[in-house]
């Protein structure tokens, strides 16, 4: 990803923590599926402009449930969200958000390019228009000349690429991501880890990012939000003060070694309390 094709985005400053306006906010939500199964429990949580937060802990304890819910895809059976202050998400193009799945969820018979454009054409963007965003996306990154490839022409790597291209077609200022690479071998995703962190930085992105690796969340985040299951809840608000950019220097630093054990002790607690 080329993230430096674009300046950063105007406004708060990166990781400001606590000085910066909240972006999204979860006081006391809970959420029961009609099986009764209760997904989450009593979820308090603010992420706050140009954070990138990264909710992390054993499967079955939430994480996707509560990205759903930020996403607006669910509504929590009890409890209450924000979106900038807002009680729904806003209509506004400053505050637009993308949505990043597990799988790059590409249509197989069209071309990466029209893969890219449809959150524009759903939104009857004018073509000429949709197509500048696509080219300037799809550049972002990295994926130039590739527009008229097929899904089945590209590598894993090449095709969330494509993903995240599409989700930056919009220009949103928040981005929601489902462990977009936990299915990409370890050397492709470390790549792909250090070139979103770049395009965070340089477009002041707000990201609230899901992943099971302890080692990803250190790397990318400004904070973890260590989650337990039955039912989903936060177990731990763990910052990571390391400054940006990260490079492999910081994946093989001492700091970053006693931070990831620090971690991986909280995610051990909330396992146990899954399997107890």
């Amino acid at each position: 990803m080329d993230a430096r094709r674009r300046p950063r985005r105007q406004g708060a400053p990166l990781t400001q923590g606590g000085s910066a306006p909240p972006v999204l906010e979860a006081r006391g939500v809970a959420k029961t599926f009609r099986t009764g199964t209760a997904a989450l429990a009593g979820i308090d949580a603010t992420v706050r402009a140009g954070e990138f937060v990264t909710l992390l802990g054993p499967s079955g304890c939430g994480k996707t449930t509560l990205l759903n819910l930020f996403a607006g895809l669910a509504a929590p059976s009890s409890g209450a969200l924000r979106w900038w202050g807002e009680p729904a998400p806003p209509d506004d193009p400053a505050r637009r958000f993308g949505y990043v799945f597990q799988a790059p969820t590409l249509m197989p018979w069209t071309t990466i390019a029209s893969n890219v454009r449809l959150p524009l054409d759903l939104a009857h963007v004018p073509r000429p228009r949709a197509d500048a965003a696509v080219a300037e996306a799809l550049a972002l990154v990295g994926l130039t000349g590739v527009d008229r490839h097929l899904p089945r022409e590209l590598s894993g790597g090449m095709q969330m690429r494509a993903s995240i291209a599409r989700a930056l077609v919009t220009a949103p200022s928040l981005l929601l991501m489902d462990e977009p690479f936990g299915a990409l071998d370890e050397f492709t995703r470390e790549r792909l880890d250090a070139e979103l962190s770049e395009l965070w930085r340089a477009r002041g992105l707000t990201v609230v990012f899901v992943t099971h690796s302890i080692a990803e969340a250190v790397f990318l985040s400004t904070r973890i939000l260590v989650m337990g299951a039955r039912p989903g809840r936060l177990l731990a608000d763990i910052p990571v003060a390391a400054p940006f950019p990260r490079d492999d220097d910081w994946r093989t630093s001492v700091a970053f070694a006693q931070l990831a054990r620090r971690v991986a002790s909280r995610v051990r607690e909330a396992g146990a309390e899954a399997h107890g």
